[in-house]
């Protein structure tokens, strides 16, 4: 190892102001080392100035302040990023999940950072167009012709990440979750979904699936790829792979609601999909685009056999995840 990652370490991380990122911040935390969190205002912080978390203004599109966040750091954990899945959305990803990711890259390498871990997604492995394929961190990413914006830009900005650890002294793992259910979640901008199956309020289910991954293991594993994770390594960090239809089922049982019923044909899906469009070029909002319309009839189905193997990863139960998911929803009155 290249920095004794036991004893207390200066480490900078990204994105702490999101679901995952807090969880993260809060374990850096525990563990008793010096954290930073860069954040693009410092509004709403409260909660990161009790953990003890120090803020840093910037912005990671912003290559300056990356690099003054950046040094005299022993490690950065990376894990912000910009979620969306309509075209108009996707100059602004390019920004934040390639550029922003690329001005930490180079900061770690001209400042000579002991060690990033760099949080990917299942986004950049690709996905399934059948239930009989089951993707690996060795898949080809088979997306391209898709166009989706979200899994372009997260796959283009790991492959930045695994170049410069080839072809500079750069350490980096990383790890690719899956979706991630725990307390906290629903503060997810793409959960809007979810919110309305627990509510009862959703009538349709997809074909395609998802797989379910519990926050805690995520974190352990996150943290594990940290101190062992070999650099230029990706990590699945998975758990079930299960069925849309079953997905919305465990949630709304968890809710003590009926779960929806009506299957939504992929035909069906693409036509309201090329209405979307149609709508945002006309500045209106829709509630699907071609883009979710693809995403939610794939199947994002993986393997995590890699992070077991290597990382001593463990999983608990979709149904666990869900359940804790739901509860913080309920204590939080979301639902």
């Amino acid at each position: 190892m290249l920095i004794p990652y036991g004893d207390q370490v200066k480490i900078l991380i990204t994105g702490a102001n999101g679901f995952l990122g807090h969880w993260m911040a809060r374990r850096l935390r525990d563990e008793g080392h010096e954290t930073f969190a860069l954040l693009r205002n410092l509004a709403n912080i409260d909660e990161l100035k009790q953990l003890g978390i120090y803020p840093v203004l910037g912005d990671i599109t912003n290559r300056d302040s990356v690099f003054s966040a950046c040094k005299n750091m022993d490690g950065v954990f990376h894990l912000a990023g910009l979620v969306a899945y309509t075209r108009r959305d996707r100059t602004s990803m390019i920004q934040v999940n390639y550029h922003g990711t690329k001005n930490i890259v180079d900061a770690c390498i001209e400042l000579k950072v002991p060690r990033l871990l760099h949080v990917s997604s299942v986004a950049a492995v690709g996905a399934s167009f059948s239930p009989n394929v089951i993707l690996n961190e060795t898949s080809p990413f088979n997306l391209r012709h898709l166009h989706l914006g979200y899994f372009d830009t997260k796959h283009a900005a790991e492959m930045y990440v695994r170049r410069a650890t080839r072809f500079s002294k750069l350490s980096a793992v990383i790890v690719n979750p899956s979706t991630i259910y725990g307390a906290g979640d629903a503060k997810k901008g793409s959960r809007g979904t979810q919110l309305k199956v627990a509510r009862g309020k959703f009538l349709f289910y997809t074909g395609g699936g998802a797989n379910v991954v519990a926050v805690e293991d995520v974190i352990d594993a996150m943290w594990a790829a940290w101190q062992k994770g070999a650099s230029g390594e990706r990590y699945i960090l998975c758990g079930e792979n299960i069925l849309i239809k079953d997905l919305f089922t465990k949630i709304a049982k968890a809710a003590g609601v009926n779960p929806p019923k009506i299957l939504m044909p992929n035909s069906a899906l693409k036509m309201l999909g090329i209405a979307g469009d149609l709508l945002e070029k006309c500045g209106q909002k829709a509630p699907l685009s071609s883009e979710t319309a693809w995403i939610s009839q794939l199947y994002h189905w993986f393997s995590n056999e890699k992070a077991k193997k290597e990382l001593g990863f463990k999983t608990r139960s979709a149904d666990i995840a869900i359940e804790n998911s739901v509860r913080w929803c309920k204590d939080n009155h979301l639902i």
